[in-house]
């Protein structure tokens, strides 16, 4: 009898046991799940800090430009989150996280079309503007339309981004910008080199940020497998056209496969990527060499990251190459996010000029900070001996 009641006991403790560790299984697959969401979460806030490396090399401007990515951050982001969850019924969850901190990224990409022109604490006033001209294309795009492929944000962050800058600098009309020289310096291009190959190794958690678990691998293949081709073709374009390497060229055009596979990064496979990569870097490089100084001479507005190089043409198009897979909505989407994104921007640059534009220190820190002693020790040295710059 008791060793009945023992194997009993013995069955039962054995069911408990792998019912409970079934349940155990399943709660930890959804924690990691979400932890795995996480990490590629705090990716992308690291790329939008990278971002801010990107626009270091303006020798006179480096100190504005951390301060307006902290100031568009802690605007954008709160804003963003609160419209979401308070008025629109989003769940404050880490798929949200991503979405707001990828719309911050957007803003960011976009200040370096306008970089300068504008005061400091307007920033605060443009990131409100271009959180509501954001979810308007983010309705259109996602809500309104049906089918569009975009996963990886080609038009959603990109060309969206390149296009409100636009907007911005076509209203603002700000000429003294063409004159101000950038003054770049071996030590502030090294900054660019940094955050280009940061991103360029970050790229794939902002691509597959919000796609099915399964789906997530692939995709940081074939983001790679876009990146590397960028990366090989922008030298060898260069190479070709101007004899040596533009560095402030090249470190951005590596970069443009990324920007172009986000339309089909969870529809093509490695090689279509990398044939993606190969197009996106060539495209880009030419708009860095013709395209951008005949836009300046054209319209007299000056575009002071090439934002427009690396973003806003690559972005309209990694959409195009998305036409086989999604139809004609990818076109009507394309289409529209260039006519939102230059409506938004143009309202929201006539309300920055009427709010006055930087006249007096463009492209310069003292319009923030107070840099005549940071200075003096720059032209007196350390010891206040004579100092050498390269």
């Amino acid at each position: 009898m008791l060793k009945k009641v023992l194997l009993l006991l013995s069955v039962m403790a054995s069911l408990l046991l792998l019912f409970g560790s079934t349940v155990s299984a399943q709660e930890v697959s959804s924690l990691a799940g979400e932890l795995y969401q996480y990490h590629r979460g705090q990716d992308v806030f690291f790329m939008f800090m990278m971002v801010a490396f990107l626009m270091l090399f303006i020798k006179k401007f480096e100190w504005s430009v951390t301060l307006v990515t902290m100031i568009v951050l802690s605007v954008s982001f709160p804003f963003y989150f609160l419209i979401q969850t308070s008025f629109l019924g989003a769940a404050g969850d880490i798929e949200m996280v991503i979405l707001g901190i990828v719309m911050a990224i957007t803003l960011i990409i976009s200040a370096g079309m306008w970089l300068g022109q504008i005061k400091t604490w307007q920033y605060i006033v443009v990131s409100i503007l271009f959180v509501i001209a954001y979810s308007v294309n983010e309705f259109f795009l996602f809500t309104f339309l049906d089918g569009v492929a975009d996963a990886g944000g080609s038009l959603l962050v990109h060309a969206f981004a390149a296009y409100f800058g636009w907007g911005v600098i076509l209203a603002l009309r700000h000429k003294k910008i063409l004159d101000t020289p950038m003054d770049v310096t071996v030590h502030s291009v090294s900054f660019v080199w940094l955050a280009s190959m940061l991103l360029w190794m970050l790229w794939p958690s902002f691509t597959t940020a919000l796609l099915p678990p399964d789906q997530v691998i692939p995709g940081m293949i074939t983001t790679f497998m876009a990146l590397m081709a960028s990366a090989l073709i922008s030298y060898l374009v260069l190479l070709a056209i101007q004899k040596k390497i533009d560095p402030l060229v090249y470190t951005y055009a590596i970069l443009a496969g990324g920007v172009t596979i986000g339309s089909t990064v969870d529809l093509v496979g490695p090689w279509a990527a990398y044939g993606i990569g190969i197009v996106a870097g060539i495209v880009s490089c030419l708009c860095f060499v013709y395209l951008h100084p005949a836009l300046e001479k054209l319209l007299g507005v000056r575009d002071v990251m090439g934002v427009h190089n690396l973003h806003g043409v690559p972005g309209l198009l990694g959409a195009l190459f998305a036409i086989p897979y999604a139809g004609g909505v990818q076109i009507t989407a394309a289409v529209g996010t260039l006519v939102i994104g230059l409506i938004t921007g143009l309202v929201s640059g006539f309300i920055l000029r009427a709010l006055g534009r930087n006249e007096e220190y463009v492209l310069d820190d003292e319009e923030a900070f107070s840099m005549e002693e940071p200075r003096a020790a720059d032209i007196a040295g350390p010891t206040g001996g004579p100092s050498v710059s390269v």
